[in-house]
């Protein structure tokens, strides 16, 4: 074996090496020049939806360690989770399911830490059973879990209804708001409920908020999907108002006044709403919806479902959206005007220019390399053990029509299907980025958070070639067939 292709102890002790050192480096660098925070740019532009229909209502989208995790409702009994660096690039991550809830259907799932646990919230339904909350713990602080069910939160009397809950930290307590229907005028209204801990309500729920006002009655009086907005020590509470069944679901807002969070005389309802549709901008029905901050902690978002149609209401038609909110000299939210399908944002202040990620074999087990550290033109990829190194370090950068170009960090070269090849067995290899059709690859999620890559000018998939498991595997295009050696997990 030559010496350029023995990659064992030494390239590894090397690899450390350079790490180490490079890490040092950056480190007294950054003490010299940056002794404040610098501006951050902002992220890739995008457009909405960022997430497409089906599984695109009633959004949860949250910023941890940087990624954004999204669920929202997916019309089955499972909790499905994408993982993205980028708002841009949530369109096409793959999906992975984190919770088999074991109920007919679920609904409005919602994502919170508590105490470095990761906790899911959703709406089930069970054998014809009114439709309750249950609740699912991770077994660590990484959002995609794994997780495991911890059964219902017991909100309301009699096993009573009750959905869309959503955690509130307030004067050093838990609560958890929801959606049920009063007993005593079976108004869909908003409830709060303590809680002994993330998993268990302390007692049954009550009432902080009634669709008494003409705009929470239109298509139907409801109040649902609360969400809590708390800046400069003041707490928002903002739900989504009207029926989902028409084109003016809306949100609506409550502020916490002091005093005891359970009684409804500690919290104001704002006469009017704080987002609803606009037609000019072809939005409609905009509603249920959730708030994250951006990377560098400065900017505060809005996800949120809205129709393209007024005639579209509350089923699979509905796509996420989000956008920036800004506030108001007085201290309340400003969340804007929806804007249309065709306004390109920028993404949020802070994210990197792309998601950089490790690309490994299902089969193999092994990650896309950069083989042997080359930078220039033609460079091999292949696999190789794992090992954080930069040269398995790939940017997934948003091209047209839903596909990407994958960039190393080390060499800056993207993957390449060789010489426009379009046969079974073609190689790839690394060329200087151009955003050609052979540098642009398309993810599709084959199910547990893994995706196959398909080359935009071949049609070919990217493949485990021969089924090799060693360290050194080739790495070539195939006819796409969905086995394992075609699967990568991306993360």
């Amino acid at each position: 074996m030559s010496l350029a292709h023995g990659r064992g102890a030494v390239r590894h002790a090397l690899v450390l090496a350079v790490t180490v050192i490079v890490a040092l480096a950056m480190s007294a660098v950054v003490s010299a020049v940056s002794p404040g925070r610098a501006e951050a740019a902002p992220g890739p532009s995008f457009t909405n939806p960022v997430v497409p229909a089906p599984n695109s209502a009633d959004p949860t989208l949250v910023f941890h360690n940087g990624f954004y995790y999204y669920v929202a409702t997916t019309w089955s009994a499972d909790v499905v989770m994408r993982r993205s660096a980028t708002i841009a690039g949530l369109r096409n991550a793959p999906e992975q399911v984190v919770v088999r809830t074991g109920g007919d259907t679920m609904w409005a799932p919602h994502l919170e830490m508590v105490d470095n646990r990761w906790y899911l919230y959703y709406s089930v339904e069970q054998a014809g059973g009114p439709r309750r909350t249950h609740v699912a713990e991770s077994a660590g602080s990484d959002p995609m879990g794994p997780y495991t069910i911890r059964g219902i939160v017991n909100l309301m009397p009699n096993n009573g209804w009750a959905i869309d809950a959503s955690l509130l930290k307030l004067n050093g307590n838990l609560y958890m708001t929801f959606s049920a229907f009063a007993p005593e005028d079976n108004l869909q209204s908003l409830y709060i409920a303590p809680m002994s801990n993330p998993t268990t309500a302390g007692a049954f729920g009550r009432r902080i908020s009634t669709p008494t006002l003409a705009w929470e009655r239109q298509d139907g009086a409801v109040n649902e999907g609360s969400f809590p907005l708390q800046r400069g020590g003041r707490t928002f509470l903002t739900y989504s108002a009207s029926h989902c069944n028409g084109p003016n679901y809306k949100l609506g807002m409550l502020e916490y006044r002091g005093g005891d969070p359970l009684a409804a005389g500690s919290w104001t309802k704002f006469a009017n709403p704080i987002f609803q549709r606009n037609d000019v901008n072809g939005v409609y029905g905009p509603g249920h919806h959730s708030f994250f901050t951006s990377p560098d902690g400065t900017e505060t978002w809005i996800a949120y479902h809205a129709n393209s149609s007024a005639g579209q209401g509350c089923g699979t038609t509905r796509t996420t959206r989000v956008q920036k909110i800004s506030w108001n000299a007085d201290g309340t939210p400003n969340l804007g005007t929806p804007v249309s399908t065709s306004t390109v944002l920028p993404g949020p202040s802070g994210e990197t220019a792309s998601a950089t990620v490790r690309i490994r074999n299902r089969h193999s087990g092994l990650c896309l390399d950069d083989y042997n550290w080359v930078t220039a033109p033609g460079a091999e990829v292949r696999q190789w053990t794992c090992n954080g190194a930069a040269v398995q370090d790939w940017e997934l950068i948003p091209a047209a029509d839903g596909y990407h170009t994958i960039r190393n960090r080390h060499s800056g070269l993207c993957l390449d299907d060789t010489d426009w090849a379009t046969t079974a067995g073609s190689p790839v290899q690394q060329w200087t980025c151009n955003n050609l059709a052979v540098q642009q690859w398309r993810l599709t999620s084959t199910g547990d958070g893994h995706s196959t890559l398909t080359n935009r000018h071949s049609g070919l998939c990217l493949d485990d070639y021969n089924w090799a498991t060693t360290p050194g595997a080739e790495v070539r295009q195939w006819t796409c067939n969905n086995s394992a050696v075609q699967q990568w997990s991306i993360a």
